[in-house]
């Protein structure tokens, strides 16, 4: 109880990562286990995606930097996803498509500038150079999306035409240009959350993609 308790006092107080890392594992095992459910999972299924969403990138980011994932380390982190996992599950009753729904759009929004801002302050920690801190930023933010969709079947979503990753890179080069000229920890990670959850919300609403090469073959025809 002691480590829940001072997880839970450290997000109280605002610490940025805290703060951070908390939105992204709750919105994160929330979208995940709703993709599980429509998938028809049963309950230890969905729990099992939803989790795997919320902690891989995060550890991936943690073995980068040589450190012990978080989520091995405090107990307020398994918590925290199953009370995503169970949001899930709750709106599943009261929602229609809820995979589908703004509702999980906007979350998985949230979670990703989130997870992209955990990235860039535990890469600024570890003292890694500009590409660096870009680079665990996406990793964190999309690496555990992706490890779902290989647990749900299917290539991962981030590898075709949607602009989503490409938001957390430039949520990450916002954290890093953000320290560059001065600013305070906190300034930062409020940059790059808003950068790339606001970009998010205008690819998803505009739908925007990236450009593939068959289609780049027909605007040269």
């Amino acid at each position: 109880m002691g480590a829940v308790s001072q997880g839970i006092i450290s997000i109280l107080f605002g610490d940025p990562f805290a703060v951070m890392n908390t939105i992204g594992l709750v919105a994160f095992a929330l979208v995940g286990s709703s993709k599980a459910i429509r998938e028809e999972f049963d309950v230890f299924g969905i729990a099992i995606v939803g989790l795997s969403m919320a902690f891989v990138g995060g550890a991936t980011r943690d073995l980068l930097v040589t450190r012990v994932p978080l989520v091995l380390q405090s107990p307020i982190e398994i918590v925290l996803g199953l009370l995503g996992v169970g949001l899930a599950m709750v709106l599943s009753v009261v929602l229609e498509s809820p995979d589908t729904h703004p509702v999980t759009l906007v979350a998985d929004a949230i979670g990703l500038a989130a997870f992209a801002t955990t990235g860039a302050i535990v890469a600024t920690d570890a003292g890694v150079s500009a590409f660096g801190v870009v680079a665990i930023a996406m990793i964190n933010a999309v690496g555990g999306g992706a490890f779902a969709d290989i647990l749900l079947d299917r290539a991962p979503f981030i590898l075709f035409e949607d602009f989503y990753a490409s938001c957390a890179v430039l949520g990450g080069a916002a954290y890093w240009l953000t320290g560059v000229v001065g600013a305070s920890g906190s300034t930062a990670a409020g940059a790059c959350a808003v950068v790339t959850v606001g970009m998010r919300l205008v690819a998803v609403t505009y739908d925007w993609h990236l450009p593939t090469v068959q289609r780049l073959e027909l605007l040269r025809e």
